[in-house]
């Protein structure tokens, strides 16, 4: 795993830092520059010096001096001084040669040498959820995985994402083999599309994170989600579409060749035509995989709920079942859903409250603009009040839509709305009249912004009084990285999962690489199959190993 390499000094004590041209120029950590620690100045001849009143025992730099000056006499050449920590006395110098680091080593003046380790600025984190999978037993080298590094990774399988689209320019897809459906489906207006993405694909190089797959998979992204998305209805809503859609999106990904299609998306009703459709997909030899949904209760979603598809629950960082997850008889796998690190496509500014700085992210609908004035608490915004006016409305989720939330404090006068979520981790909200599937999209004048349910519940909580400022003009950010919670999220982790046991047996069928996902999950809650987590949480190798056997 490549790093950004960023030469660190530890300071102890109070150090005298010495410009060294030659070890500034260094383009990575010189071998030869050394931390030398010097023995007692004099030690006991020096005590008696003393006591006699002869001259003391030279300090740190008259010593240091003196060893530069015998080692270029000894022609092992100049030695630059980059620190001097004369509480520890010890020195930072970088030598000419590794026969100089021997000649200090031999000097009688000179206790210990050893090495000035490098410290490396951790660019690329890895989500946990990458390890809770196990996806880097099979592909890190630097791991001791139960496969030999490289067995596989993802390679020659293609994984088909129906979402928002893609931001294709994001550093973390750099050199990705990528296609898409239709125009702008290499842009995401919405996040969520490039965030279930990053899960699968992100590459392993120096910046943000790391996915399933590090940039092994081939991409195939249909936009039915956001602007210039296609969804039947002449609109470019983030937060819904129809069937109709969906269905024909799966049959696009099977005509592009993919081997997955993976769907962070769902709905409460069955469609017996879309059933037929994913069947005709799954015969044809595609894995489909979808969210189990987020209302945390025992309600299907579809089409999770479909035999042909797999559906996936959520589970947090310690294998619980998120409190947001649905429970049903059709969960078949979990896997990390809860604060997912991943790739998003949007810079958002922070939302401050006097000196505190919250991650906020702009509703959709709302007035791009910036606010600034004193809070008041809403609650759940149902009525507004004249208290309102000129402020900042801060509101829960929940009960009434965004749309009516915002309409309050827009009637009220207020400057701007911040809304908080109800459950855990960040959303992005957006703002719609009527009910589903009967949406339009809706406008307001005042600008707001979404921010997560901690954050909410701390400024309700602890930050009376103060000023808050909000901005909400979102841009497009091609370093943006943005933590997540939802079945949405834990999708992508067995999307990705699956394509990496699949290019270990090329040749094998979507029913066994499903069947091997199934037979080797790791039983995390009830015995057996349960409504909560299914088989289990999704382990890599095992798959790997179940799949190659048969």
């Amino acid at each position: 795993m490549k790093q950004s390499k960023l030469v660190c000094a530890l300071g102890l004590g109070l150090a005298t830092l010495i410009a060294s041209t030659a070890g500034m120029a260094q383009d990575g950590p010189n071998p030869n520059r050394v931390w030398v620690k010097f023995k007692s100045a004099g030690g006991t001849a020096a005590s008696a010096s003393a006591r006699s009143g002869v001259a003391a025992a030279p300090n740190l730099g008259q010593r240091i001096q003196a060893l530069r000056g015998k080692l270029s006499a000894a022609k092992a050449g100049d030695a630059q001084l980059n620190y001097q920590f004369d509480r520890i006395n010890t020195a930072v110098m970088t030598l000419a040669s590794p026969e100089a680091i021997k000649a200090l080593r031999a000097n009688p003046e000179v206790e210990s040498v050893e090495i000035d380790q490098p410290r490396y600025l951790q660019a690329q984190s890895v989500p946990y959820g990458i390890d809770q999978v196990q996806a880097r037993n099979v592909w890190d080298a630097n791991r001791d995985g139960t496969l030999d590094a490289g067995a596989a990774n993802g390679s020659g399988i293609k994984v088909c994402i129906i979402d928002s689209g893609l931001n294709k320019n994001h550093e973390d897809f750099a050199g990705m083999t990528i296609t898409g459906y239709p125009t702008g489906w290499d842009t995401d207006t919405c996040g969520h599309g490039t965030h279930v993405a990053g899960t699968i694909a992100a590459v392993n190089n120096d910046k943000g994170v790391v996915g399933v797959s590090p940039g092994k998979v081939s991409l195939h992204i249909v936009k039915i989600f956001g602007s210039n998305g296609y969804n039947g209805s002449g609109h470019g809503q983030c937060s819904w579409t129809y069937s109709s859609t969906l269905a024909d999106a799966a049959q696009r990904c099977q005509t592009a060749g993919a081997k997955i299609i993976n769907m962070s998306l769902g709905g409460p009703s069955a469609s017996t035509a879309e059933r037929t459709a994913f069947q005709s997909v799954a015969d044809a030899g595609v894995l489909s995989i979808a969210a189990a949904g987020n209302d945390g209760n025992n309600a299907q979603s579809y089409p999770a709920g479909y035999a042909s598809v797999v559906s996936v629950a959520a589970v947090d960082s310690s294998n619980a079942k998120a409190s947001f997850s649905q429970f049903t008889p059709k969960v078949e796998l979990s896997a990390p859903g809860v604060d997912v690190l991943s790739t998003f496509p949007l810079k958002n500014d922070p939302l401050v409250v006097g000196t505190a700085s919250f991650a906020a992210t702009p509703v959709g609908g709302s007035k791009q603009a910036s606010a600034s004035a004193g809070w008041v608490n809403g609650g759940l915004c149902q009525t507004s009040s004249t208290t309102w006016r000129n402020k900042i409305v801060v509101c829960q989720r929940g009960t009434n839509t965004f749309y009516e939330k915002v309409n309050k404090a827009q009637s009220a006068r207020a400057a701007g709305v911040v809304i908080y979520n109800n459950v855990d981790g960040a959303f992005a909200p957006a703002l719609y009249t009527g009910t589903a599937p009967n949406l339009s999209p809706a406008t307001s004048t005042l600008p707001a912004v979404a921010i997560s349910k901690a954050d909410g519940e701390n400024i309700v909580a602890n930050l009376a009084g103060k000023t808050v400022a909000l901005d909400a003009t979102p841009s497009v950010d091609n370093a943006g990285y943005e933590k997540m919670s939802g079945t949405s999220m834990a999708t992508p982790h067995v999307s990705g999962s699956a394509a990496v046991v699949w290019s270990a047996k090329p040749t094998a069928t979507a029913q066994q690489v499903r069947d091997a996902l199934d037979a080797t999950a790791l039983d995390i809650d009830a015995a057996g199959r349960d409504d909560n987590t299914g088989w289990g949480l999704v382990q890599i190798p095992a798959a790997i190993a179940e799949l190659q056997s048969q």
